[in-house]
């Protein structure tokens, strides 16, 4: 799973998809193909804001795209949000996903790499807090011994 979240496009491949995009955005000829090949790349990229923008659009293509392809907007869509950190919405949409076909295997491997990846940041946050109310007890505890004197 990790090769797909760690599969960054290169500036050039997505300049070119942009390009393809815009042109016949312009011309008011996008097809739902030319707006997920994009959409994928902004996926791919490695800034925060390219792929909200991919999520964006394969959001439209959920909405309004052909029912056959929805499946598939569901997974990309997942794996945008889950590279976006957004671990909720993701597992939303992979349970959603695999209620319509139980056994695809990406799905439950994005699935389990999400609730892991919540499960360590999980402890990660807490162990951050922990740290925190520590130190503020021993601020305090400092206070409190040079007060005494």
């Amino acid at each position: 799973m990790e090769e797909i979240l760690e599969d960054y496009i290169s500036s050039e491949d997505l300049k070119k998809f942009e390009a393809v995009y815009q042109n016949h955005l312009q011309d008011g000829s996008v097809t739902a193909r030319e707006q997920f090949d994009y959409a994928w790349c902004l996926i791919r990229s490695k800034y925060p804001a390219d792929i909200r923008r991919g999520v964006v659009l394969l959001e439209d293509l959920f909405l309004s795209g052909d029912a056959t392809a929805k499946r598939d907007y569901m997974y990309y869509l997942a794996i945008g949000h889950t590279k976006l950190k957004d671990y909720n919405r993701a597992l939303k949409l992979l349970s959603k996903f695999l209620s319509i076909e139980p056994t695809n295997r990406q799905a439950q491997e994005l699935q389990r790499y999400v609730k892991e990846k919540m499960r360590k940041e999980g402890l990660l946050g807490m162990a951050i807090v922990g740290g925190a109310a520590l130190a503020i007890g021993g601020v305090v505890g400092i206070g409190m011994a040079l007060a005494k004197k």
